[in-house]
């Protein structure tokens, strides 16, 4: 049986999400970082916060602020991947 909650980087290697899917959730995050119902996929969405929270060198590297924007978007980028989708 699929696993109802799948990482986003399980959905985007079956290409259920995007790459400008994953890029558009790390400008939401950038612009909000208190974002807690993103959608990521068809049927999933995503707790931005959560998800860069959850992981603790994004959540290191988005809170020093002498990280340049391009190693936060980075670091969020690699939260967003791991963290599970929410079926609904």
């Amino acid at each position: 049986m699929p696993d109802p909650n799948p990482t986003v980087g399980e959905l985007f290697k079956a290409k259920a999400v995007t790459d400008d899917g994953v890029n558009a959730a790390v400008e939401v995050f950038m612009k909000d970082p208190g974002t807690d119902a993103h959608p990521i996929a068809d049927g999933y969405s995503l707790d931005l916060a959560a998800a860069v929270a959850g992981h603790g060198w994004a959540s290191q590297v988005v809170g020093n602020p002498e990280s340049s924007p391009g190693l936060k978007r980075g670091a969020i980028r690699t939260a967003i991947l791991l963290a599970r989708a929410q079926k609904g």
